[in-house]
């Protein structure tokens, strides 16, 4: 269940973000798998498009960079890299 944890984090992040910026939808997400994270670039991509499903970030597209670095701060997140909005 850590990577639902982590997953729902990012999905309000994302929510939070297309609201702040008045956006009309999402068009791309760039996001980085810590090494620790638990949970491969196809898993996520799973979990993401079921999350994003009637959101704003629904069919967005979605680059994974995923990190190997076990030592890396960050090495036990999922980090949102950057984020593409349309505007209405």
């Amino acid at each position: 269940m850590h990577e639902m944890t982590l997953i729902n984090g990012l999905l309000n992040k994302l929510e939070s973000i297309a609201k702040e910026q008045k956006a009309k939808r999402i068009v791309s997400v760039k996001i980085k798998l810590g090494a620790l994270s638990h949970i491969s670039a196809d898993h996520f991509r799973g979990h993401f498009e079921e999350g994003t499903s009637g959101s704003l970030a629904e069919g967005a597209r979605l680059e994974i960079e995923t990190s190997a670095d076990i030592n890396d701060p960050h090495a036990q997140q999922i980090l949102l890299e950057s984020v593409e909005v349309e505007h209405e």
